[in-house]
């Protein structure tokens, strides 16, 4: 009996202990499988001993689908393609301010310092950004991250290789990246206005080591530039003087705190700037009108040295040789209209110069009368290589008077005078009138363009040339021009829009709108072809008149020969190539160099002559050249170059 009552014993508790044991063990298993995955991510193993119940544990298996590739794969790629973005988004800034300092904007030095000076510096900083988000627990995410950064310099380093590769392409292929031959010293001459800025603003005043760095690296700048206008012109080391300078620059914005004070000190520099430089305007432009109207103390001796010397001379050596050329048709003529000996000389030596048959050019010259000696002494004393030489004095053409021309009767009215010299004149504005202060309103010589058939009438083509042009090629290529029935050819000017003709007409005249197009191109004096055959055949002459008494109370027109010139030869002229005739040298810096090179003429149209010290210094050796300053006369003078 008591051994049956052992062995039931024994089943109850063999029965009690599986069904105890068997769900501890089934338990340990799942702990072990959920443990195991949490602690291979690799960010949450430290809380696996905090679980303790089934409730729990059905929680770390949702955990667990969650922590695996599919969340943590797209956390990495997000951020790795924005900063791999950020990165290409970096290189791309970089390639724009490239572009735009090739381009030579007037802001590329703000755009260097915004752009590619802090490019690096963000990029840095928004990586630290990014790492320091990450939790410091999450040591293996942190990790993916440090390599999706390194993997984005590599690429980055990878590009910038391309890069160099591509700068060494042909240059034809890099044609559109060929930086500006002054975009150095563009940069150079904006740092100087920004270290001048700097210096007047109070938080670098109170730096005082800020400030005399500062004006040291602006010594360093200002001896690097000198009077360099291109790249080519600074000193090798200009480059180490622009980086010195624009890290002290860089300096000095981050000494600045008080962003609205700052702006309004600028504000008001700049306002003040504004206003002086409106003043130094207008006392340029009257001290340049001044300069140019002031005959200069060497061209005043000239003539009179030359004038004493001519009349010492027997008169039977006062005359010029080759006289049976002066009438011949077959031979290339010019004509010249000046004052200006030292002027004239150069147009006839240039154009001598350059000639294919120096014998085959005569140079038909007519002055004043008080320049007539002297012009005749220079060319006896200078006589041109072969050429033939006839000056004439403008008072000896007696059919020219002001019962015949209408504009000599008005040139010689007081009213006209008065117009010139005593109207306009105002207590604001006293220089109002100074335009027209210029001799050259009030003399014959300047109209006598439009009386060639009458002053060679012999002559069936003729070439009229300004004194203030220098001739660079053969110029016998003019005569084979085909007029077609025209009788002026010309180059045209109305590349701009103030070239155009209600540029120099008045269009609220109802006699210029009815008879002209305010868009009609432009054309310039100075070197021009004309077909006196046609000019007599059409009597352009009377047409000249014409328009000359209707402007008797310059309604039509102010100033000049250029508007009634536009006026007489309307519909009457042929387009020539501009390379004939390039313009600009007496007022624009900026005439392209190649263009003067392969021009036939250049003109030095404008106030800045190249025979006064006013003339622009990049032009005058183009004129120097035809000038022997080893001539006695000059060196009396004291005419230097």
């Amino acid at each position: 009996m008591k051994m049956q009552i052992m062995i039931r014993r024994k089943v109850v508790f063999f029965l009690l202990c599986a069904s105890v044991l068997a769900p501890i063990v089934f338990y340990t298993d799942r702990l072990s499988i959920g443990s195991n995955s949490i602690l291979n991510t690799g960010g949450f193993g430290d809380q696996v001993t905090n679980l303790g119940t089934g409730l729990e544990i059905t929680k770390l298996n949702v955990v667990r689908q969650e922590l695996t590739n599919p969340v943590q794969e797209p956390i990495g790629v997000v951020l790795a393609a924005k900063l791999s973005n950020f990165s290409q988004d970096s290189v791309q800034k970089e390639d724009k301010a490239a572009e735009f300092n090739e381009r030579g904007g007037d802001k590329a030095a703000e755009f260097n310092e915004r752009g590619l000076l802090l490019t690096q510096p963000v990029e840095l900083e928004h990586k630290n950004r990014v790492l320091s988000e990450v939790p410091h627990k999450k040591d293996g995410l942190k990790e993916v991250l440090i390599e999706q950064v390194t993997q984005n310099a590599a690429s980055k380093d990878t590009l910038s290789l391309e890069e160099s590769k591509e700068e060494k392409q042909p240059a034809v292929v890099q044609a559109n990246k060929v930086p500006l031959p002054d975009l150095r010293v563009r940069q150079m001459k904006d740092q100087l206005i920004r270290a001048r800025v700097y210096l007047g603003l109070s938080a670098t005043r109170t730096n005082p080591h800020y400030i005399k760095e500062l004006r040291l690296r602006i010594r360093d700048v200002q001896r690097a530039l000198g009077e360099a206008t291109k790249d080519s012109d600074l000193p090798r080391n200009a480059n180490d003087k622009l980086k010195a300078m624009e890290e002290t620059l860089a300096r000095g914005k981050q000494i600045q705190e008080d962003c609205a004070g700052t702006v309004k000190k600028l504000r008001a520099m700049l306002h003040s700037a504004e206003e002086l430089l409106r003043v130094h305007k207008k006392q340029t432009l009257f001290l340049t009108q001044l300069a140019a109207k002031t005959l200069p103390k060497g061209l005043h001796c000239l003539p009179l040295r030359l004038s004493s010397e001519y009349y010492n001379l027997e008169p039977a050596k006062r005359e010029f040789g080759n006289k049976e050329k002066l009438e011949d048709p077959s031979l290339y003529h010019y004509a010249l209209f000046s004052d200006n000996v030292l002027a004239t000389a150069v147009v006839v030596n240039s154009t001598v110069t350059n000639a294919k048959h120096p014998g085959e050019h005569v140079f038909h010259i007519v002055t004043d009368r008080l320049n007539y000696p002297a012009m005749r002494m220079w060319f006896l004393a200078n006589p041109p290589r072969h050429a033939t030489i006839q000056v004439q004095n403008i008072d000896d053409l007696t059919w020219l008077n002001s019962s015949y021309s209408p504009v000599l009767k008005q040139l010689s009215s007081q009213s006209m005078i008065d117009y010139y010299f005593r109207a306009h004149k105002s207590a604001s504005n006293p220089d109002s009138n100074l335009k027209y202060r210029n001799p050259k309103y009030l003399s014959i010589l300047n109209h006598l363009r439009f009386y060639l058939p009458q002053i060679f009438p012999k002559l069936n083509k003729v070439v009229f040339l300004d004194d203030d042009i220098v001739v660079q090629k053969d110029l016998t290529g003019l005569w084979r021009i085909d007029m077609k029935g025209k009788v002026i050819g010309v180059v045209e000017t109305c590349g701009e829009s103030f070239h155009r003709f209600d540029r120099y007409l008045n269009f609220s005249n109802p006699i210029i709108a009815k008879n002209f197009d305010p868009r009609a191109c432009g054309w310039a004096f100075g070197m021009n072809l004309f077909d006196l055959d046609e000019w007599r055949r059409q009597n352009i002459t009377e047409i000249y008149h014409s328009w000359q008494n209707l402007n008797e109370d310059r309604l039509l027109w102010k100033l000049g020969t250029l508007p009634p010139g536009l006026i007489t030869f309307y519909n009457q002229t042929v387009r020539i190539d501009r390379l004939w005739h390039v313009l600009g040298l007496g007022y624009n810096p900026h005439v392209n160099a190649r263009d003067i090179d392969r021009a036939a003429v250049i003109h030095y149209n404008g106030n800045m002559k190249p025979w006064l010290e006013i003339g622009l210094p990049r032009y005058r050796g183009y004129w120097s050249k035809y000038v022997d300053y080893d001539q006695i006369f000059l060196h009396e003078c004291n005419i230097n170059p």
